[in-house]
Order: structure tokens, then sequence, then C-alpha cells
């Protein structure tokens, strides 16, 4: 049996084991490709190097993802359509911050329209 004086110890450094646990830096991956590829297209660098753009596209993609699974199956492809143009326009984009930002705000407004539109049960 643990004595009182162990018991705090532990519980005073279990929230510090924790936090290293959850604050270790990881192998840099966006959302939707991984950042250690060789070759990375520009728009791709710009969002591996730049945290805000990262987390827009793990919001878009875990969006698209989600979505994929509610749309009925006739509609899949078409999302899938939508998302490789949406890519081709992100390309476009190159290292132009201000224009990925953009791209991604524009493609989640598309995405959270979709989801507004799914049927819901009565």
């Amino acid at each position: 049996m643990m004595n009182p004086r162990s018991i705090f110890i532990f519980s005073a450094a279990l929230p510090l084991a924790f936090s290293s646990l959850v604050f270790q830096p990881t192998t840099a991956k966006a959302a939707s490709f991984d950042c250690e590829k060789q070759q990375l297209a520009d728009d791709e660098k710009a969002v591996c190097e730049n945290r805000a753009l990262n987390d827009l596209d793990v919001k878009m993609a875990t969006t698209f993802d989600l979505l994929t699974e509610l749309v009925a199956m006739g509609n899949r492809d078409t999302l899938k359509t939508e998302q490789t143009e949406w890519l081709k326009k992100r390309h476009a984009c190159g290292s132009d911050i201000a224009c990925i930002r953009s791209a991604y705000t524009s493609r989640q407004q598309q995405l959270e329209q979709v989801f507004k539109s799914l049927p819901r049960p009565l």
C-alpha cells in the first residue's frame, strides 16, 4: 500500500507526465498528405510549414472524410471530383499563403453546405 506522501508525489507527477506525452513533437504530417515525402509541391510545403494552414488542412480533410461516409453513394463521386478540382486550385496558389488560406476557407464552406443539405430524420 502506498503511503500518503507517495500518492501525493505520484498525483503531482501525473499531469507532467501526461503533458509530455501530449506535447511531444511528432512527424510533420498534414491531414491530407505526408509532409515528409521527397517531392512536395509549393502549396504542400506552405501547408506543412504554416501551423494555421496545417490546421485548416486537418479540418477540411476531416470534414471531407466524414462527408464521404454520410452522403448517398451516388453523390460520393461528385464529392470526390469536386475535391480533385479544389486540389488543383490550391496547387495553383503555389506558396502564396493568403491564396491557400482562401482556398481552404472556400472549400470548407462548400463542404459545410453539403453537410447542411443532407437529409435529416424527422
